[in-house]
This record gives structure tokens, sequence and C-alpha cells, in this order.
């Protein structure tokens, strides 16, 4: 198999700022609503190495960027305590939101900067990017920004979109709700590992989207 190292290395290289961006978002709306848990532990920084986990950020991308799955990964999730939140279920609602908001919002500063420094061939209803390396980060910041958006927005826990479903779960399922958290993570890696294409097909239509904004 040939591996395209480069394409590999870029892939990893717009992934691990846009995951900790990611994070610490999390951590700093968290700060906003009373719960200081990630300033204690040292999270509302940019420092990588206080972000990384290993396998999420780092091992997990490249096997599926080699194996041509795509692009999926995560930074050691920055620790929220809802019981500190001054209105924990509806706080918690927000905090988890900011995560794909920012990623949206990095998204939309790729498309300016491309579209102010670069150019795309359109050709047959298709796209070709530019090839210069400054074009290729740009773009692929951008495709990856994208893709955490829509898939943190899914409603399966532990992804932030699953907060909208616990945001209306009534007070007395919340117990059930977090020991289903506890494992999902797991469930969550085999869901996208066995059944790439579904994924794919939710992911499609933002894609699209992205790539006609270009």
């Amino acid at each position: 198999m040939n591996v395209d190292w480069a394409q590999v290395a870029l892939v990893v290289g717009v992934l691990v700022p846009s995951v900790i961006l990611h994070e610490v978002s999390h951590g700093v709306v968290a700060l906003w609503y009373g719960d200081d848990t990630a300033k204690e532990a040292g999270r509302l920084t940019l420092n990588p190495l206080r972000h990384v986990d290993p396998f999420g950020t780092v091992i997990l991308p490249a096997m599926l960027a080699l194996g041509g799955l795509g692009a999926f990964g995560y930074a050691k999730p920055v620790p929220v305590q809802p019981s500190r939140l001054r209105n924990p279920r509806q706080h918690s609602l927000y905090v988890s939101l900011v995560g794909p908001a920012v990623n949206v919002a990095l998204a939309l500063v790729a498309v300016v900067v491309y579209r102010t420094f670069y150019e795309v061939e359109r050709f047959g209803g298709g796209i070709a990017i530019e090839q210069s390396l400054g074009a290729r980060i740009v773009f692929f910041f951008g495709f990856i920004n994208v893709i955490l958006a829509v898939f943190n927005l899914l409603p399966i826990p532990p992804l932030d979109g699953s907060a909208m479903i616990e945001r209306v779960l009534p007070a007395s399922w919340w117990p059930a709700w977090h020991k289903l958290r506890t494992w999902s993570m797991g469930l969550l890696l085999v869901i996208v590992l066995a059944v790439p294409g579904a994924l794919a097909g939710v992911l499609r239509p933002a894609i699209d989207l992205y790539s006609k904004l270009l």
C-alpha cells in the first residue's frame, strides 16, 4: 500500500489545533457560567500537550487517514462539573454546543481565507483545489472543522449533540443517561469504524455546502 505521508501529516496537523480549540471553548464557557474545573486543571490553554489524547488525537486519525476512511479524532475532554454551573440544565447545553459552534466559525474563516488568497477550479460539478501547500492547509483546515462540527452535533452520547436530548430528559432519567455515557465512546468508535458509509452520508450535505462556499 502506497502511503501519502504528506497527506497524513497534513490531516493530523490541522486536526490537532481544531480539536484543541473545540475543547478549550467548552472550558471557557463553563467558566463563564460558574464552573472553574477546567481552569483549576490547567486546561484553559492552547498548549497541545495539555489536551492531546495519544490515541484520539494522533493514532486514530492517522489510522483512518492511512486506510482512506476520512478524518476523525478527539482531544482529551476538558473537565466540566455541571453541578457547579449556575443553571446546570441550561448552561450544560451551552457548554456542549459551543464546541461545534467554534468548528463552524473556523470553517467559515477557512472559506474567507481561501476565497481571498486562492482559487478553485470547477468542472463537471466537481471541485479541484489549488495544489500549493498554503492552499491545501487552508482547505483541509476548513474541511476538518466541517466534519468535526457536524459529527459532534449528532445526538449520540458522548458527542456534544447529545446535550440536546439531555436537556429535555426528565431529571429522574439522568442517572441512567450518565451511565450510558461512560461506555458510549467505545460503541461510537465501533460505529465509525464498522459503518463508515453511514457516517459519510450524514457528513455529505455539509461537505457539499463547504465546497460550494469555496
